[in-house]
């Protein structure tokens, strides 16, 4: 009987963590390539770059959520925590780790337009920075000698604002810089346009307009470049954007807002009659004022004319005359004592220099002179014998004292080869060269004996 063996458990096959998650992500890239998701961010951050990291949430279960910098730069509105939005993009699974997440390629918010989002999110920053204060506003030229336009040349906006200007001051300049005023480009092409006016001071005043239209053609108009250029511009900007009921994040940030490109226009230029009447109304004002102060200057003279001071004033004045005659006489009398005090204090002088005789005292300065004089010389020859006889003791007690003296007398030197005197036999050996002094003259020698 043949003996065989039944194996019921299926073949073992092991994978690894990187195998495991690489087919989950294939079987995910391919059952969700594109998906819609409703949820609320929260965990919301931005990488430096630029990459948008966020997790959708509803109340049970959460999904990780990347968007790409290229993606995200084509955004309206910025995503925020706690903003319900709808998400598209597909489903994958970063590997590292090993969690699935939706790679977003286009967000919207849900029950609020993207653009309006936008509009809201980018107005409240704008309001904290001050943008928006009454303070920074400046004030616009009461007669502007150029006029510089920023919008398109071929829209409705620049024939409306032309005509205006013709009508309410046919000599006004104005400088036409054409834009772009919608579409793609459009925003970064006004930016310039209100740079280069303003920082070549080309114009008085800007008017920065356009037609009306829908949100998307007004939204140039939103974007935050163009709001802080009209910030910083060194010269006023009039915006008329739009219909009266349109408002841009550049109306809020312009100096003055006009509801129409025409209203802008009319707020920039006043009508030649006018500014006639103006003219008049500030004349009529000033006689008047004129006039006014005229007549109060002319009560004030009557009210101190009749101040009791003024009855007075004869009084004053003979009483201040007779101060004066008082003053005078007591400074002559002062001057006249003063002088007389000089003169004695003169006479004094003078009676003293005269019990002087000049001439006597230089005789006997100068015979005191010639006397110190010849003290000075006994003196002077005294300390020089003293000297010289001293010197001559010291050169004798030097020349006794002269080493080559006991030369004189036979006596010798003798020095080894390095130059050193010898005072010991014991300090050369046979065959070594030594030098003899005499007292004239000096010997080489050799060592050929020693005792």
């Amino acid at each position: 009987m043949s003996q065989f063996t039944l194996n019921l458990q299926p073949s073992r096959r092991v994978l690894t963590v990187s195998e495991l998650t690489g087919r989950i992500r294939g079987l995910l890239e391919g059952e969700f390539p594109d998906l819609w998701v409703e949820g609320e961010v929260s965990n919301f951050r931005q990488a430096q770059s630029g990459h948008l990291y966020f997790t959708l949430k509803d109340e049970r279960a959460q999904v990780r959520c990347v968007c790409f910098r290229n993606e995200a730069r084509l955004l309206k509105f910025r995503p925020e925590d706690g903003l319900h939005i709808t998400v598209r993009g597909a489903l994958g699974v970063y590997e590292t780790r090993g969690e699935y997440q939706i790679y977003v390629q286009h967000i919207e918010p849900v029950g609020f337009g993207a653009l309006q989002l936008a509009f809201e999110q980018l107005k409240q920053r704008l309001t904290a920075e001050g943008l928006f204060a009454a303070e920074r506003k400046k004030p616009l030229p009461l007669l502007p000698r150029c006029i510089g336009l920023v919008t398109s040349p071929a829209g409705a906006a620049v024939q409306d604002v032309l005509r205006v200007l013709r009508r309410r001051f046919p000599n006004a300049r104005v400088l036409l810089y054409p834009v772009r005023v919608q579409g793609e480009g459009a925003a970064e092409e006004i930016v310039q346009a209100i740079q280069y006016l303003g920082r070549q001071r080309l114009a008085d005043v800007l008017l920065v307009v356009r037609g009306g239209g829908s949100l998307e053609d007004l939204w140039a108009f939103n974007e935050e470049i163009v709001a802080r250029a009209i910030a910083a511009s060194p010269v006023p900007v009039v915006t008329g954007v739009g219909h009266e009921t349109d408002f841009t994040i550049a109306d809020f940030v312009a100096d003055v807002r006009a509801p129409t490109p025409s209203a802008a226009a009319e707020i920039v230029v006043r009508s030649r009659e006018e500014f006639d009447r103006h003219v008049a109304e500030l004349g009529r004002r000033l006689v008047e004022r004129t006039r006014y102060l005229l007549l109060e200057r002319r009560h004030r003279v009557h009210q101190l004319g009749a101040h009791p001071a003024f009855r007075r004033l004869p009084d004053l004045v003979r009483e201040r005359r007779q101060q004066v005659d008082e003053l005078t006489l007591e400074l002559g009398d002062r001057l006249r004592a003063r002088l007389k005090r000089w003169a004695q204090r003169l006479v004094t002088l003078q009676t003293r220099l005269s019990g002087i005789d000049l001439r006597l005292r230089i005789a006997a300065l100068r015979l005191r002179l010639g006397q110190l004089g010849e003290r000075l010389r006994t003196l002077a020859e005294r300390v020089f014998v003293a000297r010289r006889h001293r010197l001559d003791a010291l050169a004798v007690q030097l020349d006794e004292r002269n080493p080559l003296r006991l030369l004189e007398r036979g006596y010798a030197i003798a020095y080894d080869a390095a130059g050193r005197v010898l005072r010991d036999a014991g300090t050369v050996a046979l065959g070594d060269e030594i030098a003899v002094q005499l007292a004239r003259g000096r010997l080489a020698a050799s060592v050929t004996k020693k005792e």
